[in-house]
């Protein structure tokens, strides 16, 4: 038996088919669950994390959503619902980062709703769906970010919806301990995803060394080193931890 063991668990993890989501729902699997995933437009890609997740011996569920409509996160419970028969660990991954530096006075209407839309809002309804159905030793997981709690310049959209993200879990940890269904919060900084290419690729590619150098740890994040965590906070080892934000960012929070 492994150390973290998630045998007879069924997991919901959004925005599953690439970056963080992909490798979590991964690293889910080979802990033992079984695992759903939602994607938006890359079902090729979604399927390809359904073949690692067969590979590791479990059984997966792919679901197109867009996780900022009610009717699709309800749905995407459902689904897994009839699927799996069970819902034990829900992993609130799904997000938008709109890559251009764009100050606040510039920031469309549709941009921030859009933000809000995918970043706030999905969490809400994918939390409140979920906890209708969860029992007793159920994790819920939210993924905020670094730039949710110091802000990130030209990006107010971004840090506004990461920010709400934290007191929303630290709201609704309080509320859901009471039936010992655990929530807390992982809250990435840099992550070599695909969401950070333009950044990375700026000024001729050399913006991730620039990047690179603000970040006591000297690099940045591999998405397996998100997922890491997320799953421990999944297991029966963070059995104390409720509310938290676990900072997963090579020390970039220390520093100005």
């Amino acid at each position: 038996m492994s150390l973290v063991d998630l045998s007879g668990r069924v997991a919901l993890v959004t925005g599953g088919s690439r970056g963080v989501g992909a490798a979590t729902a991964v690293l889910l699997a080979r802990a033992g669950a079984n695992v759903a995933l939602t994607y938006r437009e890359r079902s090729d890609a979604a399927a390809g994390v359904a073949e690692r997740i067969a590979a590791a011996g479990q059984r997966s569920k792919t679901i197109r959503c867009d996780v900022g409509r009610r009717e699709d996160c309800d749905q995407a419970v459902s689904e897994t619902l009839t699927e799996f028969g069970r819902l034990d660990i829900f992993v609130a991954n799904a997000g938008i980062w709109p890559p251009g530096d764009i100050a606040v006075s510039d920031i469309s209407d549709e941009q921030w709703r859009r933000t809000v839309q995918v970043n706030l809002d999905a969490v809400f309804y994918g939390t409140r769906a979920v906890l209708g159905v969860m029992q007793r030793g159920a994790r819920i997981v939210v993924v905020s970010s670094t730039a949710g709690q110091r802000g990130e310049a030209y990006h107010a959209d971004y840090a506004a919806t990461k920010g709400a993200l934290i007191a929303f879990v630290k709201s609704v940890a309080v509320e859901a301990i009471e039936r010992g269904i655990h929530v807390n919060c992982v809250a990435p900084g840099w992550v070599d995803t695909q969401m950070c290419d333009v950044p990375f690729e700026r000024d001729g590619g050399k913006g991730r060394e620039a990047i690179e150098r603000t970040i006591p740890l000297g690099r940045v994040a591999m998405p397996d080193e998100i997922a890491g965590p997320i799953v421990f906070l999944c297991s029966d080892l963070a059995g104390a931890v409720v509310g938290e934000v676990l900072n997963v960012n090579g020390g970039s929070v220390l520093c100005g």
